[in-house]
């Protein structure tokens, strides 16, 4: 296992004080800056150059590439589920939970929308159920016509 932390001198010293504090020090770790792609290791002053040929920084690149990737959607996804969640519970009787349970089982605000209100009930209940079809209706018909 290795940890590889995107950053230089900085960012390696704040992981390793990390590690620490959880008493994992002898957790092989490097930081990996981009602009030089220089690589930093612990209680070392100079980073390593590795050459731009290397098959070994292009490995490091590639992790480090992925987990930007893989960051990047990870934090769209839960900005977006944010969102549609703020829509859900503008609803009186639908908070962050029952927004979440919504989404988890229709996947997506158009397919609550289109969902049939038995189908709702089995998530809210009668009276949630009509009054988040009735919103759903006018919001969605609200925004289509806008674009």
């Amino acid at each position: 296992d290795l940890i590889i932390v995107d950053g230089g001198k900085g960012q390696l010293s704040a992981a390793l004080e990390s590690l620490h504090d959880l008493g994992l020090e002898n957790q092989p770790i490097i930081g990996l800056a981009k602009r030089l792609e220089e690589v930093f290791l612990p209680n070392q002053s100079e980073p390593l150059l590795l050459p731009r040929t290397s098959s070994a920084l292009k490995l490091l690149q590639q992790v480090r590439d992925e987990a930007h990737r893989f960051a990047i959607t990870f934090h769209r996804t839960v900005r977006e589920r944010r969102v549609i969640s703020t829509i859900l519970t503008e609803v009186k009787g639908i908070g962050r939970k029952r927004a979440d349970e919504l989404l988890k089982k229709f996947g997506s605000v158009r397919n609550i929308a289109s969902a049939e209100i038995v189908e709702l009930e089995e998530v809210v209940g009668r009276k949630v159920a009509d009054r988040l079809k009735q919103y759903l209706q006018s919001t969605l018909t609200d925004h289509y016509e806008e674009e």
